[in-house]
């Protein structure tokens, strides 16, 4: 029988994610595997807190990554907070918002939304209004809109939401370790992230953060978690206190790749972070341009780790992203839902996001168009 794996090709990741990932990370993945009760292992475990703590710029206590991708984290911080019967808002311009209107909806949430033009931001004064008179157990969000590239105003609606009783949850699946996440700052009651965007760690593991609010809410739920291997009253025992409460078998070696992804990123810091993410969208920009390939959202709201980029009239979509994978080992992203065949979606996310990677993919381009 043919190993699969060995044809396995080392490609080029700028689509929307995974991103690609550093040699120290894959390293980390193959240090041996010890016991997830080990008491090296709950060191390690302790230091991914103190780490996601300082990236998130948070200090609640309860702020751990889920075993799961960030589709895992979301569920996390639906399942927990919402029971059936309460009146929930969701903020919707594009495909994660809509995603979030139909968990809520399963878990029997009176659900209200708000919905924008896929490619333009959520506007905080239509929030305002929508809040004014009515009273919601929550207001979600997303940071990084991942199928349209837009950067959403956390701050401002922020500044909206925290003088209504709503607790505020807002997905940074995208944004985490490729801009600021400022959860404390922003009085962000709930937070989602994944591994595999800015983290540059494989997908598997999603990143959450709780605010005091948000946990009162959790422990003083009226029925059970409805979902017991997102239940946080359960997994807060395995990740903190002297003695550690088996709950699920922790994926080891997943856990010490995102220790080492999350080491490598305050090593360099996240000021220089944020900025090499900074510089290398407007390189892309730059390049492309001549080219005829055209942004789809505005300077102002554009997200500098995910750029949806115009497809030209006439171009073949699916056959060039084809080439583009075959030929020169680069993948790009398709548009979604209503922007289907009429953007790509092109990351510079974590490690992918470098100079050489946006020439190369320029070198292509040129090629293929």
């Amino acid at each position: 029988m043919k190993n699969q794996l060995e044809s396995v090709e080392e490609m080029l990741l700028m689509g929307p994610g995974p991103s690609c990932v550093a040699q120290t990370v894959y390293q980390a993945l193959a240090r041996p595997t010890i016991g997830h009760l080990d008491p090296k292992f709950i060191e390690i475990m302790d230091q991914i807190k103190a780490m996601l703590q300082q990236l998130m710029n948070t200090q609640n206590r309860l702020t751990l990554p889920i075993s799961g991708t960030g589709s895992s984290g979301m569920e996390t911080c639906f399942v927990n907070l919402i029971e059936p019967g309460d009146r929930v808002l969701i903020l919707i311009n594009g495909v994660f918002g809509k995603r979030m209107e139909d968990l809520a909806g399963r878990l029997g949430a009176q659900v209200d939304t708000l919905e924008f033009e896929w490619g333009t931001p959520v506007d905080p004064d239509a929030v305002k209004d929508k809040l004014a008179g009515n009273d919601y157990m929550m207001v979600a969000l997303v940071h990084a809109e991942t199928s349209t590239g837009v950067c959403n105003p956390v701050a401002a609606v922020s500044g909206v939401v925290k003088d209504s009783p709503a607790l505020f949850l807002v997905d940074t699946v995208t944004s985490l370790g490729g801009i600021p996440v400022d959860v404390d700052a922003w009085h962000m009651d709930a937070v989602y992230s994944g591994t595999q965007k800015c983290l540059s760690c494989p997908p598997g593991l999603a990143p959450v953060s709780f605010s005091q609010a948000a946990v009162d809410k959790v422990m003083n739920r009226k029925t059970k978690v409805p979902n017991w291997y997102l239940d946080l009253t359960m997994i807060i025992n395995y990740w903190e206190g002297a003695q550690r409460a088996y709950h699920h078998t922790a994926p080891i070696n997943m856990l010490y790749a995102l220790y080492q992804a999350l080491f490598d990123i305050l090593e360099e810091g996240t000021k220089n972070v944020f900025q090499r993410h900074k510089m290398a969208h407007e390189q892309l920009v730059d390049v492309l341009k001549p080219m005829g390939l055209d942004m789809l959202v505005a300077p102002g709201f554009r997200l500098p780790m995910l750029n949806a980029v115009k497809i030209p009239q006439g171009a073949d979509d699916a056959g060039i992203r084809k080439r583009l994978l075959t030929d020169f080992h680069i993948e790009i992203g398709a548009g979604l839902g209503p922007l289907a065949g009429k953007i790509w979606r092109i990351g510079v996310m974590g490690h992918t996001a470098r100079p050489e990677n946006i020439d190369r993919l320029a070198q292509a381009f040129s090629e293929v168009l």
